[in-house]
């Protein structure tokens, strides 16, 4: 071989390098992760049952990712702001309860009941960030009593028992069981409402002083970002969307639930994000990462209820990757583990 033929295949291997490196720098090293978890679980499951990656199984899974991923997608712009919403689970509780009761109670009309429900989100998510800002409660602590607070508020209003029947309503029937170009309109749904995040924090100057809120709220403060105002409107834009997913799921149910379909939604959405790539200190995260830890625990729930797996299991495995996610941003933080030595 000689000198010339070795330049010329180190100098293509180092090409190919850096091709390597610009796509994983335009997707990114987590994402890429995330895609090829992916395939890893659906060619396990796959292998085990070729029905798993049936088209209609597909659909199924498309479906069940729906309310998670909505509230996930919203969830990541709370924490990238450094805060975190643990009511949103409650408040889809409660826009499921409104939207199926004022439907019935105005003669069954479907735009009166959505359009309820949206505005009694709006209200649960001005309410989370009144105590937050004003009261100076940490947000945590303050989504947590609020959590509980919408899960009676859900019960109150509907007697702890399944309210309305929605689907005889064209509306109501085209949200859950539609489809646009043979894709499911739930799916349609979290697509438009992802991608409108998506532009909001990537291409306006409001995502870029969220991610300056999440990254150093002094910073910003002196900057002269008005930090109490985007904190309220976040929390508003959390009950906007939650209640979105409660019309969702009052559409899947054929019924307002108080609790039914909306337990264990906030640690699900936390889950995703986390291991979508968002820092819970705030100031990093995405929307494409958030999307594609919602698909990756889609399908691996989708196919442990497929093979018969219990449910309690499947909440270890949620539990133990939120877990792992955690571990690894704090290990590549590089700061020091709490209470160990340096």
């Amino acid at each position: 071989m000689t000198t010339m033929t070795r330049m010329t295949r180190m100098t293509r291997i180092e090409e190919a390098g850096r091709g390597v490196r610009q796509v994983i720098g335009t997707v990114g090293g987590q994402n890429l992760i995330l895609a090829l978890a992916i395939v890893a679980v659906a060619a396990l499951f796959g292998t085990i049952d070729p029905g798993y990656l049936a088209l209609s199984n597909i659909r199924v899974i498309g479906d069940a990712v729906t309310i998670v991923g909505l509230l996930a997608v919203v969830q990541t712009v709370v924490i990238i702001c450094g805060a975190l919403d643990i009511s949103v689970g409650s408040a889809t509780g409660v826009a499921s309860v409104v939207s199926a009761m004022t439907f019935m109670a105005t003669g069954r009309d479907p735009l009166l009941g959505m359009g309820t429900a949206l505005g009694a989100g709006l209200l649960l998510g001005l309410v989370n960030g009144v105590i937050i800002v004003y009261g100076r409660v940490n947000p945590v602590i303050a989504t947590l009593a609020t959590l509980s607070a919408y899960r009676g508020l859900a019960q109150l209003l509907s007697g702890g028992a399944a309210q309305g029947y929605v689907l005889g309503d064209d509306l109501f029937i085209f949200v859950s069981r539609g489809s646009v170009l043979a894709i499911p309109t739930m799916v349609w749904i979290l697509v438009a409402v992802a991608l409108a995040v998506h532009v909001l924090l990537k291409y306006t100057d409001i995502g870029r002083n969220l991610y300056a809120i999440g990254g150093n709220d002094t910073a910003a403060r002196l900057a002269g970002i008005d930090i109490n105002k985007y904190l309220i409107a976040v929390y508003a834009l959390s009950g906007i969307v939650a209640a979105l997913a409660g019309i969702i799921l009052t559409a899947r149910i054929g019924s307002g639930h108080p609790t039914s379909g909306s337990v264990a939604l906030e640690l699900k959405a936390i889950t995703a994000a986390a291991l979508g790539g968002c820092a819970l200190k705030g100031g990093k995260g995405g929307v494409g990462g958030t999307l594609l830890a919602v698909v990756l625990l889609g399908a691996l729930e989708n196919g442990l209820t497929f093979h018969g797996i219990s449910t309690f299991w499947q909440n270890v495995a949620q539990g133990a990757l939120l877990v792992i996610a955690v571990v690894i941003q704090q290990r590549r933080s590089g700061e020091r583990p709490v209470g160990l030595p340096t």
